[in-house]
C-alpha cells in the first residue's frame, strides 16, 4: 500500500471528521450512537458504573454530558423514585433521552441544553453526579471534576467513568511512527502529552481528592475491540463518535488528519492478514464529596 508522503504529493485517504465543527452530535449521530455506540462500547462504561452507584433513598441525580441519557434508565431502576437531571451540549441528544425517558414511566427525569462549566444549576443539591465517557484533555477533566463536586451535598457520590491510561495504546504508537518517518516533532510531543493526559487508577484517585471527594475507589477492566481493517475502524461509529474525537482532543493538534490518515494506512498494511485489536482499559472511580 502506498505510504502517505510528507511533501503531499500522494494524497491522504479522507478520514471521517467530528460529529460536528463543534464536536456535539446532529440528529443522525444521536440516533447512530444510542443503536449502535450504546450497547456495543459505552454500556462497558455504564454497567460498571452501575454497579458502584450507591443506592438512596429520595435520590437526586444530575448526569453531565449525558448525550442520549445513557446509562439513566438503569439509574431509575436501582434508584427508585430518583429525580433525574440530565445535561448536554447537543439539543438532539437531549432530545432522543426525553423520549426515551418517556417510555419508562415511572422514571423521572428533566434533560436540558447547557454548553458550558460551571453549569446553572443549583450546587450542594444532588445525592448523585455522574459524568460518562467525558470527551476532553485533563484540564476539561479537572474543571468536569470540581462542577459534580459542587452539585453534590454533602457526602454525596460523584462518578466518573472513562477510558484509563493504556487505552489507544496501538494509535499512539502508529502516530509516533508516522512523527518519526516524517519528522514531526510537533506529533511526537503531542501524542506525549495525550498519553500523559490519560489517567491511571493512582492519578485518577488524586483528581478526585483534589477536586474535593473523600473514600475514594477506582476499579479498572481491561479489554480489547477487534476491527477488519483502518478503513473498518475510522468509519465505525464508536471510533468516529468517540475514540477519535477524544484522540483529537488529547493530541490538541490544529491539523491532526494527516497524521491520521497515514494510521489508517499502516493499520491496513500492518494488519493485512488479521483483525486490527484496540486496546481498552476501562475505568470507573467514585467518591463522596466532602462535608
Amino acid at each position: 500500500m502506498t505510504i502517505v508522503e510528507a511533501s503531499g504529493a500522494h494524497p491522504a485517504p479522507a478520514v471521517p471528521p467530528a460529529p460536528t465543527a463543534s464536536g456535539r452530535l446532529g440528529p443522525a449521530d444521536a440516533a447512530i450512537l444510542e443503536t449502535f455506540v450504546v450497547p456495543r462500547y459505552l454500556s462497558l462504561f455504564g454497567e460498571l458504573l452501575l454497579e458502584m452507584l450507591t443506592e438512596s433513598e429520595d435520590a437526586q441525580v444530575v448526569h453531565l454530558s449525558c448525550r442520549t441519557g445513557y446509562p439513566d434508565r438503569g439509574i431509575a431502576l436501582k434508584l427508585p423514585g430518583a429525580h433525574i437531571v440530565g445535561i448536554d451540549a447537543s439539543a438532539a441528544a437531549t432530545e432522543l433521552a426525553r423520549a426515551k425517558a418517556a417510555t419508562m414511566p415511572d422514571m423521572v427525569s428533566d434533560y436540558r441544553l447547557m454548553t458550558d462549566l460551571p453549569t446553572d444549576l443549583p450546587g450542594s443539591a444532588f445525592s448523585h453526579a455522574l459524568t460518562l465517557y467525558p470527551v476532553g484533555d485533563a484540564e476539561y477533566r479537572r474543571r468536569l471534576l470540581g462542577e459534580l463536586a459542587r452539585l453534590l451535598a454533602p457526602a454525596g457520590q460523584g462518578l466518573i467513568a472513562l477510558p484509563m491510561r493504556g487505552s489507544f495504546q496501538e494509535l499512539g504508537d502508529l502516530l509516533r511512527e508516522y512523527a518519526l518517518k516524517f519528522d514531526d516533532h510537533a506529533v511526537v510531543l503531542a501524542v506525549d502529552r495525550a498519553v500523559a493526559s490519560r489517567p491511571t487508577v493512582e492519578s485518577l484517585g488524586g483528581e478526585l481528592e483534589s477536586a474535593g471527594f473523600d473514600f475514594v475507589d477506582v476499579d479498572l477492566r481491561p479489554t480489547t475491540f477487534a476491527f477488519r481493517s483502518g478503513r473498518d475502524f475510522f468509519e465505525d461509529p464508536i471510533a468516529r463518535l468517540l475514540v477519535l474525537p477524544d484522540l483529537r482532543a488529547g493530541l490538541g493538534l490544529e491539523e491532526p488528519e494527516r497524521a491520521l490518515a497515514y494510521v489508517r494506512e499502516a493499520i491496513d498494511r500492518y494488519w493485512s492478514d488479521g483483525a486490527f485489536e484496540l486496546t481498552l482499559n476501562v475505568g470507573c472511580a467514585t467518591g463522596r464529596r466532602a462535608g
